[in-house]
């Protein structure tokens, strides 16, 4: 996969994994990387598909639904990729914070419901709920942020309280900051992202 790794000042600090929103690129989040945990180190991905020319990490069926098939397969190739970058960068591969914007926040999202110890943590910035109809993992060792728009036309108010209670229900420390720019990502809603993250992981 296409990325950028950035070696960190602090190898105490979570390693930050950057998922962009479609139409991004490895580029787009490193300014939220800086402002969520400057001492960190970074891995930035670029998803493995293209849709009319624009990277996404999984593919789509139709706007807000997703190719279930694609979504898990890329998963897997997404988790596939961290382990072997893990081993290839010398980074903790079990102290990840993963943190993506919409299409991004859902290939997160999807880590989450199907690995077990694929994240630490995660801030998704306006998420769907990535697969309905399983059983997720123990994630109880698991902290999540949510960004959301209460005008959000892609992911409703409802969508982002049902992925909260199925976070919940599997065990996760979930926080959920409403704003009401659409589904734009803002910087208080980023500035909340790291205050989220000081407080979980800058003991």
């Amino acid at each position: 996969m296409k990325h950028v790794y950035r070696q960190g000042t602090n190898r105490e600090q979570p390693t930050l994994v950057l998922f962009h929103g479609t139409g991004g690129t490895e580029e787009d989040l490193l300014p939220l990387a800086d402002r969520i945990s400057p001492e960190s180190s970074v891995l930035s991905l670029r998803g493995n598909v293209l849709e009319n020319g624009m990277p996404r990490f999984f593919r789509r069926l139709a706007e807000g639904v997703f190719d279930e098939q694609d979504l898990i397969f890329r998963t897997k190739e997404i988790y596939d990729f961290i382990n072997k970058a893990a081993m290839d960068y010398g980074f903790d591969r079990n102290n990840l914070v993963a943190v993506g914007y919409s299409n991004g926040a859902n290939i997160a999202g999807s880590l989450l419901f199907h690995y077990q110890n694929a994240l630490k943590g995660a801030a998704l910035h306006h998420p769907m709920v990535p697969l309905r109809g399983i059983e997720l993992p123990d994630l109880s060792s698991v902290q999540v942020f949510i960004g959301a728009g209460s005008n959000d036309p892609l992911c409703t108010p409802e969508e982002t309280e049902e992925l909260q209670e199925m976070l919940t229900a599997a065990g996760a420390g979930v926080d959920v900051k409403w704003e009401n720019r659409g589904h734009q990502l803002t910087a208080s809603e980023v500035n909340a992202a790291a205050e989220w993250f000081a407080k979980h992981y800058k003991g």
